[in-house]
Parts: C-alpha cells; sequence; structure tokens
C-alpha cells in the first residue's frame, strides 16, 4: 500500500515541480504566438480551451494502452511501479513535452518533420514512410476489435461487417471533418470517462481492504520472462512511448498559449501513468498477487478479461458499463486519431494544403481504401512488431530532441539519458524478440548497450562539429 500510495505521491509531485524545471529548460514563452492563431484554417489549426486540449491529448496518448499495458507489466511484480513511476517522469512525460513544444514552435510540425530538422533528410526520409505505414496500421487494428464487441452485444442483423463498416465511416468523418467538430466534442468525455473509471478502480482496492504488494525487485513473472528489456516494452502507454509523439502534433495546433504546453503534454503523460500505476496495484490486489493475476492473463480471458473481473466486482453495474466504454471506445478513439495523424503527414510530406474538403478527400480516399483492405488481413505478428515501434519512435524522438536542446544551449541531458536508456531497450528488444532476430538475450543486451553507447558518441560528434561550423561562420562575419 505505501509503495502505491508514494508513488502516486512522486507522479503528482513530477508535475508540481520538475515539469516546471523542464519548461524551464525548454523556455516556453506566453507572450509568443501559437499555430492555433498564426496558421488558424479552421480545420486542424483551431484555438481550443485549453482543458479540452489536455482531455483530448490524455485520449490520444492512452486509450487502452495505461490499463491493458500496465495488467501485462504487472506480471513482473511490484518492480514495475518502479517503471511507471520514474520512466513517466524521468522519461515519457519529457518526451512529450519537449517533442510537443517543438511541434508548437514549428508551425505544428508533425513528428518526422522534427526527425528531419534535427536528425537529417535520410532520417526524415525513412520516418516518413514510417510513420505514415505506423498510423495506418494502429487505425486499421483498432477496426475489427470493437466491430466483434458491438456485434456480440447488439442483435445478430448487425453482424461484424455492419460494425466495420460503421467505424469506418466514423473513422473517414474523424480524419475529414474540422477537429472541433467530432474529436474536440466526444473526446474530453471519454477522456474523463477513462480517468475517473481508474479513480473508481482504485479508491476501490483501497477502501475496500484489498492488499497491494510493497515494493520488491524480484522478478516475479510466471513465465520466467526477464525484466530487461521485456518489462520496458510491455509497458509502454504509462511509462514511455513513442506513440505518443505522432499524436501530439494534433493538439500543438490547437494550444492557445505556449504555457499550456506543461498542462497537456507533461500533465496529460502524468495523468497516464497514475491510471497505469492505478491498474498494476489493481492487478496484483485483486488476485492476490502475480501467481493468482497470471492465471487469467495468461490464459484464455488475456488481460481484457482480467480487466472486466476487476471493474464490475469493484465497481458494480456501472463498472460494467465503463469496461464496455473503454474496451470499445478508446480503441475507436485511438484508431480515428491514428488516421487523422497519418492524413496530416502525408499533407506535409506532399505541401498540400487542407483548409478545402476536395484537399482533404483526395488523400483520405485512397488511405481509407487501403485501409479496408488492410481490415481482411490477420495481423498478429504484425501488431507485436508494433509494441516495439512505439519504443523505437521514442528512442529516435528523444535523439531529436537531444538535438533540439543542445543548438539552443540548453541542459540536453533531460532527454539524452532517456535517448540512450530508450535506446540500448529497443536495441537489446528486438535482437532476442521472437518477432525480432531471436539471440541469444545475453548477446542481445551487450549490443544493446554497445549501440547506446555507439549512439551517444556520434550525438557528441554532431554537436562538436556542429558548434566547429557555427564558430567559422562567427569568425568569417
Amino acid at each position: 500500500m505505501y509503495t502505491f500510495l508514494g508513488g502516486l505521491l512522486i507522479l503528482i509531485s513530477g508535475y508540481l515541480f520538475y515539469s516546471k524545471y523542464i519548461e524551464k529548460q525548454f523556455g516556453s514563452e506566453a507572450d509568443k504566438t501559437t499555430p492555433a492563431y498564426a496558421m488558424q484554417d479552421g480545420v486542424d489549426y483551431i484555438p481550443m480551451a485549453t482543458w479540452k486540449v489536455y482531455l483530448i491529448q490524455f485520449l490520444n496518448i492512452a486509450g487502452l494502452g495505461p490499463i491493458f499495458g500496465a495488467i501485462q507489466g504487472a506480471l513482473f511484480g511490484p518492480i514495475a511501479f518502479v517503471w511507471v513511476i520514474f520512466g513517466c517522469i524521468l522519461g515519457g512525460a519529457v518526451h512529450d513535452y519537449v517533442s510537443g513544444m517543438i511541434s508548437v514552435r514549428h508551425n505544428g510540425a508533425g513528428l518526422s518533420e522534427i526527425h528531419g530538422m534535427y536528425l537529417g533528410k535520410s532520417v526524415q526520409k525513412f520516418m516518413r514512410v514510417l510513420t505514415v505505414f505506423f498510423c495506418v496500421i494502429v487505425g486499421v487494428v483498432f477496426i475489427a476489435g470493437p466491430a466483434k464487441l458491438l456485434a456480440q452485444l447488439t442483435p445478430n442483423t448487425f453482424g461484424v461487417m455492419f460494425w466495420i463498416f460503421v467505424i469506418l465511416i466514423y473513422y473517414f468523418l474523424a480524419t475529414i471533418l474540422p477537429i472541433d467538430v467530432i474529436i474536440g466534442k466526444i473526446y474530453p468525455l471519454f477522456g474523463a470517462a477513462l480517468f475517473f473509471m481508474a479513480i473508481g478502480v482504485g479508491g476501490s482496492i483501497i477502501f475496500k481492504g484489498y492488499s497491494i504488494p510493497e515494493l520488491s525487485l524480484t522478478n516475479l513473472h510466471p513465465q520466467n520472462v526477464s525484466v530487461w528489456p521485456m518489462m520496458f516494452i510491455t509497458i509502454a502507454c504509462g511509462a514511455v512511448s513513442g506513440f505518443h509523439a505522432t499524436q501530439s502534433p494534433m493538439m500543438a495546433r490547437c494550444l492557445k498559449n505556449e504555457k499550456d504546453g506543461r498542462k497537456v503534454f507533461y500533465g496529460a503523460m502524468i495523468t497516464e501513468g497514475v491510471v497505469a500505476l492505478i491498474w498494476i496495484a489493481a492487478g496484483l490486489a485483486f488476485y492476490g498477487g502475480v501467481p493468482g493475476l497470471g492465471k487469467i492473463v495468461l490464459g484464455k480471458a488475456g488481460p481484457a478479461g482480467a480487466v472486466f473481473e476487476i471493474t464490475r466486482t469493484l465497481l458494480g453495474p456501472a463498472g460494467s458499463v465503463l469496461v464496455l466504454l473503454g474496451v470499445i471506445f478508446c480503441p475507436i478513439t485511438t484508431g480515428d486519431t491514428a488516421f487523422r495523424s497519418a492524413r496530416l503527414a502525408l499533407a506535409e510530406i506532399l505541401k498540400y494544403p487542407q483548409e478545402k474538403i476536395k484537399n482533404r478527400l483526395v488523400l483520405a480516399i485512397p488511405m481509407f481504401a487501403i485501409a479496408v483492405f488492410l481490415t481482411f488481413v490477420e495481423f498478429p505478428v504484425l501488431w507485436r512488431y508494433m509494441t516495439w515501434l512505439t519504443q523505437a519512435y521514442a528512442m529516435v524522438t528523444l535523439w531529436a530532441c537531444s538535438v533540439y536542446l543542445y543548438q539552443k544551449e540548453k541542459n540536453h541531458w533531460l532527454t539524452t539519458l532517456p535517448a540512450i536508456f530508450m535506446t540500448a531497450v529497443s536495441i537489446s528488444y528486438i535482437l532476442q524478440a521472437k518477432e525480432g532476430f531471436k539471440l541469444q538475450a545475453g548477446f542481445s543486451n551487450v549490443v544493446g548497450l554497445a549501440v547506446a553507447l555507439f549512439f551517444s558518441a556520434l550525438f557528441y560528434l554532431k554537436m562538436k562539429k556542429s558548434n566547429s561550423v557555427c564558430l567559422e561562420k562567427a569568425l568569417g562575419e
């Protein structure tokens, strides 16, 4: 119990104090005109109330991630608390804030464009293709699942294909209509529901007398899965997730004031960390520890079964409604913004203005035609690659943030240290995972660390060379 409550206090303190230091280092300015006003177009660039932008950002980056990932991460035992607490404050929230604010400073630029500005054109070209592909795949994956659940809950007349069609229509409208028409209206409601579901579960665990395990650094995973690097990949949302940076430019285009960036980007990530911490505690406490939790999560019921049983038992009929809301609508709200992000990325790549509906349709129609085709493809292996890609995205984005901070003569170690860590995690994982090269774990971990150190040296040399060029120009003038 003390570990859990202490973790919540540390997360809140991270927002109250550390985020202000990060904001100071970045140098946000209250009187600087944001893209929402400078480029206002009534479609993607629209000034919105800060509380709305915060809740939309929270739902954009969260969805089911901090629930399912946390439940699976809890199988490692209470050590998962450590990763969520410190990963969120020192890694994920810093990643989200700095990358989001860089987007604000560059007129709401997309992630691959930011990579190009600070890591070079070669990285930009690769990340452009990968970002569009990634966003479309994420959107497609979150069509079939919710459609199957809706088909089970409605009369036989409304089968899976009917609901796939309905969800695709919704995705299409959310992708092409102004952001305040659909997303701006329903996202705050779903974001609040997701948060209050976690608060209800957390409160019930505490006040109904469940025993939450205290901190232990012992790996308790029932299948003896190693903590390094597997836990850091399993728990992405709630700690560090590169997918967040693909979504942040949408809100960077709606932010009224740069000073609101701390609430929106850093604050939303801390909120997600709170949700993840609650679900780790709930999984361990409700089932009496890892063995009980493992039986359901690793069985046929899976994480969804655990979430449904916990919420229904702790919150009663209201809990069942919230579960349905989460399991069905949270994936849908991830899918629609993924498609919208893909459209925005394509528009940037092609330098194709999006004010006119005709222009949006030119990009959206072919994209959704491909999505319809992909809906009929099985994605079990492909999606496992996506879990790795989220952390690989974080790795690349953190390095880009480090270059930005270095060039601005700020404390680049704020993002460089997390970048080194995530590089080691990402490389170690893909080398040994069954979705990757299936190499021996010890060898993979050594190579992962070596690559992280190599990237560190490359970063140092690049910055040193950049300083030399700047000095030569200054002397020449």
